[in-house]
């Protein structure tokens, strides 16, 4: 990475990653982050970067205003679902870049839930916007995919950016709930501290108490997230309609091609046959996103049927539990606008 001379150069640079964002000071924290090494990392927080990189402290809005940005597009998921492998799809030179996980949005929900003062909030997520949207080369789009644990934070981000779509992608409840039970202690801890966030922004309305959440078992409470963010998606489709696909992995493991060729002209990128050959021939398909090591979506089917069936009769009634709150609650199961059309 060449040194920037100046901090409005670094905000000009996407090589310098808009990487945390600081209320207090109202700073952002630029990191200088190459393209092959966006690559490598599974996602953008300080485990997967690389160690002793010296960051640049900037006022976000001098950022912000040397930023030229591109086009931008999101990947919005309810985890477990194979995101990671998407975003990761989308590092394409002179096509695309994709952002995994960026903790800025996290910063911010931080800050939201801890009620601190500060500036206007919807200004700094613009301003964020704009840093991460800076493209890689000319005519590139930027596809972001937040952390679920900014869920609260996605009506906003597709209100700032009218011209940016987004997809909306999750795993079919059995398979989430399967996900999570293989995970063992490490997976149950992690449902119930999403659970803990949902509550904090106001995102569980499924006729239950705080308290009620204590009796349920662990895999009740990753139906109850399940269900959360499955109804915070379907009020984004109804507010936002056509901007928006959704997508289940089960459907994009049956298909990649035709699931990755739609997502692709859903975001308005001209991939083509041979970019379409190349992503689907690229690391994303090909390597496991979290180890790097050779992988194919039939690993996957084995490891979770593994699970389902170690876990069986408590991922069953879980499930049959979690359809019955959804009717109750008017929460759909199946999302409207498909990315592709769904087959009998």
């Amino acid at each position: 990475m060449p040194s920037a001379p100046s901090p409005a150069e670094a905000a000009r640079d996407p090589r310098w990653l808009a990487h945390r964002y600081d209320p207090a000071s109202d700073t952002v924290t630029l990191l200088p982050l190459a393209r092959m090494e966006h690559a490598r990392a599974t996602f953008l927080t300080d485990d997967y970067l690389p160690v002793g990189r010296e960051g640049m402290i900037v006022p976000r809005r001098a950022a912000a205003a040397a930023a030229q940005a591109g086009p931008i597009h999101f990947v919005f998921h309810s985890a477990f679902c194979l995101s990671t492998l998407v975003a990761r799809a989308f590092d394409l030179p002179g096509v695309a870049m994709g952002l995994k996980e960026p903790p800025l949005f996290n910063d911010v929900v931080g800050w939201r839930r801890r009620g601190e003062p500060g500036p206007d909030m919807a200004e700094v997520l613009d301003d964020l916007l704009t840093l991460l949207a800076r493209p890689f080369a000319p005519g590139e789009a930027v596809v972001v995919k937040p952390s679920n644990v900014a869920a609260g934070l996605y009506p906003a981000l597709l209100a700032l950016r009218p011209e940016a779509r987004g997809l909306l992608l999750h795993a079919p409840l059995r398979t989430f709930l399967a996900s999570v039970a293989k995970k063992g202690i490490d997976g149950r801890l992690w449902v119930r501290t999403m659970l803990t966030g949902l509550l904090d922004d106001r995102l569980i309305d499924l006729g239950m108490s705080p308290r009620d959440h204590l009796g349920q078992t662990d895999l009740q409470v990753a139906a109850v997230g399940w269900l959360a963010q499955q109804a915070l998606f379907a009020r984004l489709i109804e507010r936002f309609g056509g901007r928006l696909r959704s997508l289940d992995s089960a459907t994009l493991t049956a298909d990649p091609g035709s699931a990755m060729a739609a997502l692709s002209a859903h975001f308005g990128l001209n991939l083509g046959e041979a970019g379409l050959s190349r992503m689907l021939s690229g690391p994303a398909f090909t390597r496991h996103s979290k180890t790097d090591d050779p992988f194919a979506f039939a690993d996957r089917a084995a490891e979770h049927d593994a699970a389902a069936t170690l876990h069986a009769d408590e991922i069953e009634k879980c499930a049959v539990w979690a359809e019955v709150v959804a009717k109750r609650a008017g929460v759909p199961m199946t999302l409207a606008n498909p990315l592709l059309e769904r087959r009998a």
